[in-house]
């Protein structure tokens, strides 16, 4: 000590400064808003690719089917290799990110479908890498009001999964190449927001891989409760993707933008505002899942989902078309409201052992759905038109409130 003056410490002997919990989960849903925009940004310029690459309407729903069954291989992956475990989760963010921007990115050199879906099955498995590890760090910091904090992350999903559309809209340049670039730039710039992320949630632990056994998670399905959660996902899913991914397509089909030059973009701007209102809809389910239980507020929104579709069937090519705006972002803010329920049931109902097998199992399940009501929903609207379509929809909602309904009546295991 000098002058009675303590001495300096070394700026290498300091502990970095840390973010606020507030500030960390803002920081790492904006990343991951931005990080998803790639997910569908080949589905919002399908109108400009089916012209330009000659695809019929089974062709251009593999553009979106890819994305689902690379997110799902992925993600399996890192469960089964226990990869999540060992790596820090920004640090698979930042990888996901750069590399759903390269293979977005790779779209540019693409002229027809072929080289086109080994891409988009790369975007889906680099994003495995974006969405799971950023739920991870979020809940990290976290100790009280992680439904909350779920209901963001799950809203940030939303919102980044309808951006495409809006850029889409926003016509920024013209043609398709314009989009997929400055999809591929949000994405990439995911990656780098996680990046100002500063210190450690206190509640993340790093250590082996811890391998997670896929026939444990198949096992949980014999216990009632894993089984009647996981199939309510699987009525959820059956009609989440397929309506994110359609929804443009049935507003350009309304007999007011028909024939109008700018139909497309129109569609595409509204398309976004029926995706975009489902972040609120997460948070109201949320609040509703703690008042009512996750059943009621996930059968809730079922019912309400699966409404929206039916009266869309009953009217779109005939009510004004301001109804039919109302009913698709009523559609779309119930559609993804029970999204985070049935996760948390599975939590809920499954041994703490086997609870990240029986989430793996859920996951496996849900997304393998999507790829059949994405592949079947153009043909059915190619062979039907939108009316059969949306009927369809609504079939997984119905399935999915039923089990709901019995799964309040089953007890807990004693």
């Amino acid at each position: 000590m000098r002058d009675g003056r303590p001495p300096r410490s070394h700026p290498s002997t300091q502990a970095p400064e840390s973010s606020r919990p507030a500030v960390a989960v803002g920081l790492v849903a904006l990343a991951t808003l931005l990080a998803m925009s790639a997910w569908f940004s080949a589905t919002a310029v399908v109108p400009q690719l089916r012209v330009e690459w000659s695809l019929g309407p089974g062709q251009a729903a593999l553009l979106t089917i890819a994305v689902q069954v690379g997110f799902v291989s992925g993600a399996l992956a890192s469960a089964v290799t226990g990869l999540a475990d060992a790596v820090a989760p920004r640090r698979l963010v930042l990888v996901g990110a750069l590399g759903a921007a390269g293979c977005t990115l790779g779209l540019l050199l693409c002229s027809s479908l072929g080289p086109a879906l080994p891409l988009r099955l790369g975007t889906g498995a680099a994003l495995a890498l974006v969405y799971p590890p950023a739920v991870r760090e979020v809940a990290s910091w976290v100790t009280r009001g992680r439904g909350l904090a779920l209901g963001v992350m799950i809203g940030a999903l939303t919102v980044g999964s309808a951006v495409p559309h809006l850029v889409t809209g926003l016509d920024v340049g013209g043609g398709w190449r314009p989009v997929v670039a400055v999809t591929a730039g949000l994405t990439a710039s995911g990656g780098l927001v996680v990046l100002a992320v500063r210190g450690q949630g206190p509640g993340l632990v790093l250590g082996a891989r811890r391998r997670v056994s896929l026939l444990a998670g198949l096992a949980s399905l014999r216990r009632p409760r894993v089984l009647l959660a996981d199939l309510g996902y699987v009525g959820h899913m059956w009609e989440l993707y397929a309506m994110w991914a359609g929804v443009a397509g049935l507003l350009a089909s309304l007999p007011a933008l028909t024939g109008r030059a700018d139909a497309e973009r129109l569609a595409a701007l509204g398309a976004f505002s029926c995706i975009g209102v489902g972040a609120a809809g997460c948070l109201v389910g949320g609040v509703l899942s703690d008042r009512w239980g996750r059943e009621r507020a996930a059968g809730l929104a079922l019912v309400c989902s699966g409404s929206a579709a039916v009266l869309l069937a009953l009217g779109h090519d005939r009510w004004p078309t301001g109804w039919v705006l109302v009913l698709c972002a009523a559609w779309g803010f119930w559609v993804i409201a029970d999204s985070a329920q049935f996760s948390a049931l599975v939590t809920e109902a499954a041994p703490p052992e086997e609870v990240g097998a029986a989430l793996a199992v859920q996951l496996a399940l849900g997304y393998s759905t999507t790829v059949v009501s994405l592949w079947l929903v153009p043909r059915v609207v190619a062979g039907a038109g939108w009316s059969a379509a949306l009927v369809l929809l609504a079939v997984g909602p119905v399935v999915g409130a039923l089990a709901m309904v019995r799964l309040a009546r089953t007890a807990e295991p004693a």
